[in-house]
């Protein structure tokens, strides 16, 4: 273990000190504090049982060592030679895991999200495929179980959205999602062109994780709330009533609302969610740009402006552009079938992200 001796000391005895503080009564009276502990040693917890378990490996191949060198005939000794070999593996086997459980993570991975699709060039086009977009992010997380909660939305006539606002609610939604930010491409002939050509439009994918209020520090003072009647799909309750609300951050000027739940302290609810996951996202921008500008391969960094995909229906492709991976199952993918980018993604992520670590030791 001589490579992460150090970092590996340093957790054991941060995890430690965690249960040693969460032991003292006067952590109970700080409910936000001992959150924050019990999570952390929830994550501490399986990197100091594989230390532990390599420690016994070791001990155990230290004494089977001894055995091999005392042995006194033929056989002990190659029983003993095949139990080192197997001794060996298993403490390979567990450093690797190690290196995995120790390697950088990103700490919002296990939040929900709220994600932002907006129309980019290709007028009606577009906002058709931000409506296909919500539907294949939609079936999606219905298929892992997660919930999915329209915030807003800005509807077209021709049933597509120029912007549509929603949040997907469930354990590990972000680690899957963070992949789609960027700029969407789809080429493909439109319901409204008779002439068969092939147009190509974007639309806009932001991806947040969402905030939790020990995160975003907003006091009273900083919010001007508004009620208003909302407009669009909905019904006659939403036409005549004021339930919709919108909520400006007065320190920042960021301005959000939402009108799509029927009830007016659920609108309030979920605009305050999003406005706390645009202000987190806000307080992090530059410190993921300092990030981006050292990493190699960006996967995840999730630049707004990069074209990440395209959809082709004519060669019906899907091409993911930053891991050079095409797959020839567009229906099956708009579907909601998206693991097979997703896991490439992620792969190619972590590798990225373990080639740093193993830059850091060098």
């Amino acid at each position: 273990m001589s490579l992460l001796d150090n970092k590996l000391n340093d957790i054991r005895h941060r995890y430690d000190e965690i249960i040693s503080t969460l032991a003292d009564p006067a952590v109970f009276s700080d409910p936000s504090r001992y959150q924050k502990l019990n999570k952390e040693l929830t994550e501490l917890e399986p990197i100091v049982g594989a230390i532990n378990e390599v420690e016994r490996l070791e001990s155990e191949l230290e004494q089977t060592q001894e055995m091999f060198d005392m042995a006194g005939d033929e056989e002990m000794r190659t029983m003993a030679r095949e139990e080192i070999k197997l001794l060996d593996a298993s403490i390979e086997s567990e450093l690797e895991k190690l290196r995995e459980l120790t390697s950088p993570k990103d700490p919002n991975d296990q939040k929900s999200v709220i994600i932002e699709i907006r129309a980019g060039a290709g007028g009606d086009e577009a906002a058709l495929f931000c409506s296909v977009l919500f539907g294949m992010y939609s079936a999606y997380a219905q298929g892992r179980g997660w919930t999915v909660e329209q915030i807003d939305s800005s509807p077209t006539g021709l049933g597509g959205y120029k912007e549509i606002i929603f949040s997907i609610e469930g354990a590990g939604a972000y680690s899957r999602f963070k992949y789609e930010r960027g700029v969407h491409r789809v080429q493909r002939v439109p319901v409204t062109e008779s002439s068969g050509r092939i147009h190509t439009s974007t639309v806009t994918v932001a991806v947040l994780p969402e905030a939790e209020a020990v995160e975003v520090d907003i006091q009273p003072g900083d919010l001007r709330i508004d009620t208003f009647r909302a407009s669009g799909a909905g019904g006659q309750h939403v036409n005549t009533t004021d339930s919709a609300i919108r909520i400006t951050h007065i320190p920042t000027g960021l301005v959000v609302q939402c009108q799509d739940q029927r009830s007016q302290y659920k609108n309030k609810d979920k605009a305050m969610a999003l406005l706390m996951s645009r202000l987190q996202d806000l307080k992090n921008s530059e410190i993921h740009g300092q990030v981006a500008m050292n990493r190699k391969a960006q996967v995840g960094t999730g630049d707004r402006s990069e074209r990440i995909r395209t959809y082709n229906y004519h060669q019906g492709r899907v091409s993911d552009h930053r891991i050079n991976m095409t797959i020839y199952k567009l229906d099956s993918f708009l579907a909601g079938d998206i693991d097979e980018i997703i896991d490439a993604l992620a792969s190619a992520d972590k590798a990225d992200q373990l080639m740093g670590v193993a830059g850091e030791d060098d």
